[in-house]
């Protein structure tokens, strides 16, 4: 398993224990897949993406994080995170009480340029800047900008009943399967009716909503590695290319062009040099 090199700065081995509200790590760069295994800490964390593609697994859900989004994971709950690829990003560990209307859950969030450059500055100050000074406000506008975040619809819930899991697994392990609801529903034993209605109360997403979701995510991590659309349209079962833009416009609101060369601006303008450090951290 690959661990994350952090780049210009001696990292905290117990960010925990961080007397200071915030606790911020400089860009990370890596040139190969790499995986962190489950692990949980009291802090809330952000890990913000300012290039490639990263993934978030905890126990009800997966969440993709594209270039200038970030994932908040709030304190004590277990997570596993993998990137594919070069990959950089910010870690920002942050005590519960640090704001108030903090995100409560786990969530996607957009990154505005100004919150972006906050991160980016906030990387460099001390983990134990004075309280009160100029680093203590920069900490704060960070904070007030993440509270006012806008949060993207990037996640793919995962069921508990064991019965819709195994229709997920069986949908994630061959995506390009045209096979009917009322079909699913037979494979894993259920009713069409009493599958739709789980669903929706498993969790809070019809059957073509979820697959439509679960497209989205798996069309992001290739096109990002630079798969064409017509490749990953016909990769994920869709007959031509204007089927699946206008699946992927209609859950994200912008075609994948357009949301790729908008990430793609913005991981530029964000994108810093570094040297390559030993020191590491789980994320």
């Amino acid at each position: 398993m690959s661990r994350i090199a952090i780049t210009n700065l001696t990292v905290p081995r117990d960010v925990d224990s961080v007397s200071r509200p915030v606790v911020a790590l400089s860009a990370t760069s890596v040139t190969k897949d790499w995986e962190n295994a489950r692990h949980q800490h009291r802090k809330a964390q952000l890990i913000y993406s300012a290039r490639g593609i990263l993934n978030c697994e905890i126990e009800d859900g997966v969440w993709i994080v594209p270039p200038q989004c970030a994932i908040w994971i709030p304190g004590d709950l277990p997570h596993s995170a993998r990137g594919a690829g070069e990959t950089e990003c910010y870690c920002l560990f942050v005590e519960p009480d640090a704001a108030p209307d903090l995100p409560k859950t786990c969530c996607t969030i957009s990154v505005s340029p100004l919150l972006r450059e906050l991160l980016l500055k906030a990387a460099g100050i001390a983990e134990l800047y004075a309280p009160g000074g100029r680093e203590d406000r920069l900490i704060a506008a960070l904070l007030d900008e993440l509270v006012a975040a806008p949060v993207e619809d990037l996640h793919l819930p995962m069921p508990r009943d064991p019965r819709l899991r195994r229709l997920a697994e069986m949908m994630l392990a061959d995506p390009t399967d045209k096979t009917s609801k009322a079909d699913w529903a037979t494979r894993i034993g259920m009713s069409e009716r009493s599958m739709s209605r789980l669903l929706l109360h498993d969790i809070g997403m019809s059957f073509g909503r979820w697959r439509r979701q679960l497209h989205v995510i798996l069309a992001l991590q290739r096109l990002t590695r630079g798969d064409s659309v017509q490749t990953v349209a016909l990769e994920l079962g869709y007959e031509n290319a204007s089927g699946f833009v206008t699946m992927f416009r209609k859950a994200v609101g912008k075609p994948p062009a357009r949301y790729l060369s908008d990430r793609a601006s913005g991981a530029q303008s964000a994108s810093v040099p570094g040297i390559m450090l030993p020191g590491a951290i789980s994320i």
